[in-house]
C-alpha cells in the first residue's frame, strides 16, 4: 500500500487542529505540526497550541520542539518534516500534517528553492535596524534595493522582508530570481485539504479565539516574555500588542482589538497563499465530508 501524508491547511481558527486529531484516531497514526510558531515551547496561550490532554494523546512532531533562542528556517522545517514522516511511516501507511504556515507546507510537499547563503553579519545588521527603526525602514530599503520584491513579494511579513533584504544586499540580486517553482518528488502521496469557512463566520471565530486566550491567561505569558521581545520569535500576532501594551502605548483594550485586527489580517493572507495552490481540496471544517473525500481517494 502507498504511503500518504493527508496536510490540513487553511487560516488561524478555522477548526484545523479538531480536524486533524480526529483523523489522527481514525488512521491511529501521528501529527506533524507544520506551524512556525507552536514548535517554540516558550509559547503556549498565544500561539494556540493543542492542549496537554490533546498532545497526551496523540504524539505531535513540530510541537514543543525548540526554544525560543532558536533559529527554524523553512529549510530547518523541511528536513525535520522528512526525517518525522519516516518515522511515521515506520509503522502507519498514513501521516498527518497541520498548519497554517504555507511556506513550511511548501518545502515540506515540493521542496524549496536554492538561495546562496548570505554572511551572519549582514542578517545581525538588518535586524538591529529593523529592531529600532521598524518595518516602515524595512519597507523603504526594499524599495530603494528590490523594487522587483517591493511590488511582489510578501510585503508586511517582517521575517520575510529581512530576508529578501539580505540576499539583495549580499548577491546583487532579488531573492525572486532564485525562485524557480520548480517542485521536488516525494516518495510518498501528499493530499493537501484545505479548510475554509464564510469570513463572516471566519472572524467571529478569530475574535472569540482571542477573547479566549485573554481569559485564559495571555497578558501573562507575555509579560514572562518581555526579556526575550527582540527574538525573532517573538515577532509575532499576539505578542507584539501586548508588548506595546506594556510599553503604555496601548490600553489593554486597544492591544486585544489590535490582535484581532492583524489575526484577521494574517487569515486573509493565509487564504490568499493556500488558494494559489492547484493541489488543495477545499471543505468546511466538517470530519463527515472530509472522511467521505478520503475514502473516494483511497479507492481510485
Amino acid at each position: 500500500m502507498n504511503k500518504s501524508c493527508i496536510i490540513i491547511a487553511g487560516p488561524t481558527a478555522v477548526g484545523k487542529t479538531a480536524i486533524s486529531l480526529q483523523l489522527a484516531k481514525g488512521f491511529s497514526t501521528q501529527i506533524i505540526s507544520a506551524d512556525s510558531r507552536q514548535c517554540f515551547r516558550e509559547l503556549n496561550i498565544g500561539v494556540a497550541k493543542p492542549d496537554w490532554l490533546e498532545l497526551e494523546s496523540i504524539f505531535h512532531y513540530f510541537i514543543n520542539s525548540h526554544a525560543i533562542m532558536d533559529s527554524v528556517t523553512a529549510a530547518d522545517f523541511e528536513k525535520y518534516a522528512l526525517t518525522s514522516v519516516r518515522e511515521i511511516f515506520k509503522d502507519n501507511d498514513t501521516a498527518i500534517m497541520v498548519g497554517g504556515t504555507g511556506l513550511y507546507i511548501k518545502a515540506f510537499s515540493e521542496g524549496l528553492d536554492l538561495i546562496p547563503q548570505t554572511p551572519q553579519e549582514t542578517r545581525t545588521e538588518i535586524i538591529s535596524k529593523y529592531n529600532v527603526l521598524g518595518i516602515d525602514w524595512l519597507s523603504n530599503e526594499l524599495k530603494a534595493k528590490d523594487p522587483d520584491y517591493f511590488n511582489k513579494g510578501e510585503m508586511g511579513n517582517p521575517q520575510r522582508m529581512m530576508r529578501a533584504l539580505e540576499v539583495i544586499m549580499s548577491t546583487g540580486k532579488s531573492i525572486l530570481s532564485f525562485q524557480t517553482h520548480k517542485k521536488g518528488s516525494r516518495n510518498f502521496n501528499v493530499i493537501k485539504i484545505g479548510l475554509e469557512l464564510p469570513r463572516e463566520d471566519l472572524y467571529n471565530s478569530i475574535n472569540n479565539r482571542v477573547d479566549a486566550m485573554i481569559t485564559a491567561g495571555l497578558v501573562n505569558e507575555v509579560e514572562r516574555l518581555i526579556p526575550f521581545r527582540k527574538l525573532n520569535a517573538l515577532q509575532t500576532v499576539g505578542y507584539s500588542e501586548l508588548f506595546d501594551y506594556f510599553d503604555q502605548k496601548t490600553s489593554l483594550a486597544e492591544a486585544v482589538s489590535l490582535i484581532k485586527q492583524h489575526t484577521r489580517n494574517y487569515a486573509k493572507r493565509q487564504m490568499t497563499w493556500f488558494k494559489k495552490d492547484k493541489e488543495m481540496n477545499w471543505f468546511p471544517p466538517d470530519i463527515n465530508i472530509i472522511k467521505d473525500f478520503l475514502n473516494n481517494e483511497s479507492a481510485k
